[in-house]
């Protein structure tokens, strides 16, 4: 497929583009009907909503609040003619404009003076929308908020709150998208040092997220999709696309400097690395769905969201970016890469310095690296501790938003509970015993009992405190445990502080299973993709770790209320409900993709030469610079989406750059690694029963060189280039050569001096090592049947001839 995509480029372009424009018209000529559904079913607050609808079975619009506040100096009040003269006309023109029901004022004859605070300093107006508030046209939406906002003046203070409200104040589609792709532009171009490279990645995950997006709201109208699911899938979608695509394309630059022809590296890059691709994009789509056994609604949405953006992204991967490898040629090097490849041969690509020297010092330190790695994890995860689940309100938006000045007007005047009263729906007439005992209940405010209506009756119930206290919760089951089950009657509390809260205690609930689930699930895989108990039983492990230190970092800073205001992300409040299952999925599917890369090429040496501290030291020297560059350029996209305006993305966004952050820097180059030294050639057991029945899983085949060296009895010579000092010598040609003098495979040391030979079957042969500044030096070597270790040391100036 990857050699058809190469050769039929402009026809996969087509393919790609017409996607891409097809899917955005139809998107924009459709548009979105994003709706948040928490009800869940057998739970309390999904039968009070059932009452509710038979009760009311017309759909009213979105009704949203203009509030209004005197500063009180000498005696003003809301009911002055001076305030009234300037408030009302602005309530009549916003009730005469098209696509407003109704407008309720605390001036009306009767039952206003409800609406007015008892110190006569605050008041509010209802304004009904004829629409939901997706459906809601953003300029009628402006025009009230101009409205009303231009009857301010020197004491009068006015600002409005509502569902409808928040979409004209949350930030322009598209702004974090644009930030996180130039940060990872930026990362991209200082790992290629060539302009196309850098733009390969960004172009494929655009693409694919494009045409995510506008798929996403397109089947906004066949089900329900939360308005939050496009900002979730674009994070992911920008994130993961981006990375798969730098895993292929940093794989068909190796190839070309390797020599090879540029439509057989881009055939084995697809071959290689899309193979991972398709395995890593697999495992977090699988992860993803997995939240569909949570049974809640409102993440059925978000599934579809993230997964759509997740598997375009794969596809996108490997079948748009090879067409684009065509269309590039060599020009995905940099011009001193092509200059040097054509002046002086293909050249073995090694390992920087710093990535030895790290890898080199992880293997002799490595008990000292794991104490302090895990030390650093534990203290990050000491917050998770007292993690309180619910739903972000207007009261977490950011002081200087008016929604967020109008929750506060409103708590101010009339209570912290005003802004999230619950409702007791009773199947029946509700008995004045049920209301006074309601009243007369703990943490209650007020109480107002509604006519009946088609059989039912609504009892509103203001709480004495916010609808994100604990206490509001505590209030809640108590009206379920004592007071309603005291008065016998069949009744129910709902509301969206009720809905919340149920939802909030069904995840927590469920949690645990499918935290299990997404476990087991990555041990499995893990176990039959390396053949060991150990090793996936460590990343089961160093995964709970990561998940419990970013969950710790997402409470600090949004529960606890570190840095919010200084970050604008609002004010401090409980953590998602959704969110730690969408973290979960994604960290699964990402610490799966960062554990396949780096302990693949561990396998590959350990299978090679059965040195498990070789097998480690190579491994992480040869992955973790482009495991941090993956990890850095998410950790860009990621971040960015604090600018979105939404508090849940911002937290999603947050919650994973720390958790990838995290996984990389700490887990995948520092614990795991020292974990998998101290363990030793454990990491590679398993039982014999066990490994005659596991399935062979081959997430990356071998390279063809590997393979035929390992045909026929073949081994290895191995070992370390030094000088008389024991210092590595880096960059020295080891050769090995026949009897006959013949060139049977050749290398250069890495950065900690080490090398490793193909020996095509046992024998005597000839190993030559040369450096330049030291000379050269060639011995005599026997290779049996298991691998030879084999050091040697060169001395400046000196030249080893052997006869």
């Amino acid at each position: 497929m990857a050699r058809w995509c190469y050769r039929h480029r402009l026809v996969v372009l087509l393919l790609w583009v017409g996607a891409l424009f097809g899917v955005s018209f139809a998107g924009s000529a459709a548009g979105t009907d994003y709706a948040n559904v928490f009800s869940l079913p057998n739970t309390d607050s999904k039968k009070a909503y059932d009452l509710m609808e038979k009760a009311f079975p017309e759909s009213s619009g979105d009704t949203d609040t203009i509030v209004w506040k005197v500063d009180g100096k000498d005696g003003a009040s809301v009911r002055d003619g001076s305030v009234q003269s300037r408030i009302e006309p602005a309530l009549n023109e916003i009730a005469g404009m098209d696509g407003v029901g109704e407008v309720t004022s605390p001036y009306a004859a009767e039952g206003g003076a409800a609406q007015i605070s008892e110190n006569g300093r605050i008041a509010y107006a209802q304004v009904t929308f004829t629409e939901q508030a997706n459906a809601v046209p953003k300029e009628l939406v402006e025009d009230v908020v101009d409205t009303a906002q231009d009857a301010e003046r020197d004491g009068l203070q006015v600002e409005l709150g509502g569902q409808a409200i928040t979409r004209v104040q949350e930030a322009a589609q598209g702004t974090s998208e644009l930030v996180g792709v130039l940060a990872a532009a930026i990362v991209l171009f200082l790992a290629f040092g060539a302009f196309f490279a850098m733009l390969l990645p960004i172009v494929v995950a655009v693409v694919a997220l494009g045409i995510g997006m506008m798929g996403t709201g397109l089947l906004s109208h066949v089900t329900n999709v939360p308005d939050v699911a496009p900002l979730l899938g674009s994070l992911i979608g920008l994130g993961v696309g981006i990375d798969y695509a730098l895993f292929i394309v940093t794989r068909h630059r190796r190839g070309i400097l390797r020599g090879m022809k540029p439509e057989e590296a881009a055939v084995k890059a697809l071959n290689t690395s899309g193979r991972a691709v398709l395995f890593a994009g697999g495992t977090v789509v699988i992860a993803l769905a997995g939240m569909l056994v949570m049974n809640l609604r409102f993440l059925d949405g978000v599934v579809i969201a993230t997964s759509l953006t997740v598997v375009l992204g794969v596809l996108a991967a490997v079948t748009l970016l090879p067409a684009l490898l065509g269309l590039l040629g060599m020009r995905v090097l940099s011009r001193r890469q092509r200059r040097r490849l054509a002046a002086a041969g293909p050249e073995p690509e090694h390992v920087s310095g710093l990535a030895g020297r790290w890898s080199a010092y992880v293997e002799r330190r490595p008990r000292s690296i794991a104490a302090v790695a895990m030390l650093v994890m534990v203290g990050l995860s000491i917050p998770v501790l007292s993690i309180r689940l619910g739903t972000s309100d207007q009261g977490n938006h950011k002081e200087s938003t008016t929604t967020r000045q109008a929750y506060d007007l409103l708590a101010e005047g009339f209570g912290p509970g005003f802004n999230g009263p619950l409702q007791v729906v009773v199947d029946g007439e509700a008995t004045t015993g049920l209301v006074s005992r309601i009243e007369s209940t703990e943490g209650v405010a007020a109480v107002a009992a509604l006519p009946p209506a088609n059989g039912i009756s609504v009892i509103q119930v203001v709480p004495t405190t916010s609808p994100q206290d604990v206490e509001t919760d505590r209030l809640i089951d108590r009206l379920r445990e004592d007071v309603i089950p005291a008065a016998d009657v069949e009744a129910h509390v709902g509301g969206v502080t009720a809905v919340s809260k149920d939802f909030a205690s069904v995840t927590a609930d469920r949690l645990p299973y499918f935290i299990a689930a997404i476990i087991a699930l990555g041990f499995l895989l893990l176990m039959v993709a390396f053949r060991s108990l150990v090793v996936p039983l460590t990343a089961a492990v160093m995964n709970l770790v990561a998940a419990a230190a970013s969950f710790g970092v997402l409470v600090a800073i949004f529960q606890w209320g570190w840095g919010t205001e200084i970050l604008g992300l609002g004010k401090e409040g409980p953590i998602a409900a959704f969110l730690p299952v969408i973290m979960l999925s994604l960290l699964f599917g990402l610490s799966m993709d960062y554990q396949v890369f780096l302990v693949s090429r561990m396998h590959e040496e350990w299978v090679h030469t059965k040195d498990n501290a070789r097998a480690v030291r190579v491994g992480l020297s040869e992955t973790s610079r482009v495991i941090n560059c993956a990890a850095l350029i998410m950790m860009c996209v990621f971040s960015a989406f604090i600018l979105s305006g939404e508090l849940e993305a911002a937290m999603a966004g947050i919650g994973l750059a720390g958790a990838v952050a995290l996984d990389a820097f700490i887990l995948r180059t520092a614990l795991v690694p020292a974990a998998m030294h101290l363990l030793g050639n454990a990491n590679w057991w398993l039982p014999a029963g066990l490994e005659k029945r596991l399935p062979h899983l081959a997430v990356e085949p071998r390279e063809e060189e590997t393979e035929l060296a390992m045909e026929g009895g073949a081994s290895v010579v191995h070992g370390f280039i030094r000088t008389a000092d024991g210092e590595p010598v880096p960059g020295a040609a080891v050769t090995l050569l026949s009897k006959g003098g013949r060139q049977l495979d050749r290398v250069t040391s890495l950065a900690d001096g080490s090398y490793i030979l193909s020996v095509p079957t046992p024998g005597a042969y000839l190993l030559a090592a040369t450096a330049p500044s030291y000379g050269s030096r060639a011995r005599h070597v026997v290779v049996e049947d298991g691998p030879l270790v084999y050091d040697v040391e060169l001395a400046e100036g000196e030249v080893d001839a052997v006869n």
